[in-house]
């Protein structure tokens, strides 16, 4: 359910906005979305797991208060963002 260290690395590579970048909203919206995507595809497969859906509510939360810090600060980052996720919005 949760993303190996290789992938968070990636990840991280692909959404940095500077080489030593690790905490920038865009990479924090990154990681949550693919934790996500991991929790979504698990809970297909296990629909009564009721702590692992409210984990992926509390992630969900975490990432919209990301997103709209973002689209508050920089319209055209946040805009950018939700495009290479293909996050609706």
């Amino acid at each position: 359910m949760s993303i190996t260290a290789e992938r968070r690395q990636a990840v991280i590579k692909d959404y940095a906005t500077s080489p030593n970048d690790t905490g920038s909203p865009e990479v924090q919206v990154a990681i949550l979305s693919e934790r996500i995507v991991n929790l979504t595809e698990h809970l297909k497969t296990h629909a009564k797991d009721f702590h692992s859906r409210r984990g992926l509510l509390v992630l969900v939360g975490q990432r919209r208060g990301l997103l709209d810090y973002l689209k508050r600060k920089d319209r055209k980052r946040y805009e950018t963002l939700i495009g290479r996720l293909s996050l609706r919005r």
